[in-house]
């Protein structure tokens, strides 16, 4: 086989693995819409007003439907399994795994009522008592502070001049 055959023959399987590749993203973007449609009824049913969740798909290299800021429901390595997820602070957590999206749409409108409680606690709590600042103490002089420098610095200097001179000898 010559290197032209070759190169030609080796074009082709790189556009047929990628055809392969967008074919799965596309798979994956397709059952994140119905996961989302699915979720239609759910988020219908939020107050108005409530602006905590922020649904919607990203495409990347990982396509995923975002529920608000930290939570989303991104494809599992199979690209069949449906995978609920919330970042924190300690890393990622998996709130939530399945093939159906009937079960990820009961943990979405756990999450959903779980935020929603903490949303309305934050909102019933009365106001800290804000205790008044303590008084500053009373500013001294930047001259002094200055001048406390210089002499110090003048001192060191001598005896860094004293010291070498004795050494010198």
């Amino acid at each position: 086989m010559r290197l032209k055959d070759a190169l030609r023959q080796a074009r082709i399987e790189a556009a047929d693995r990628t055809g392969v590749v967008v074919d799965l993203r596309d798979a994956e973007l397709a059952r994140l819409e119905i996961l989302s449609e699915a979720l239609d009824p759910l988020f219908s049913e939020i107050p108005p007003g409530v602006e905590l969740f922020d649904r919607g798909i990203s495409q990347g290299d990982t396509p995923r439907l975002w529920i608000d800021v930290v939570a989303h429901v991104v494809m599992g390595r199979d690209k069949r399994i449906y995978r609920f997820v919330q970042d924190t602070a300690y890393g990622r957590i998996v709130l939530a795994e399945s093939h159906e999206a009937g079960k990820i749409v009961d943990a979405v409108t756990g999450y959903v009522a779980r935020r929603l409680v903490e949303r309305e606690r934050a909102l019933s709590l009365p106001p800290a008592q804000v205790a008044p600042p303590p008084p500053a103490p009373p500013r001294r002089s930047r001259l002094w502070t200055f001048v406390l420098g210089f002499v110090a610095g003048a001192l060191a200097l001598f005896a860094l001049a004293l010291f070498a001179a004795l050494r010198m000898s």
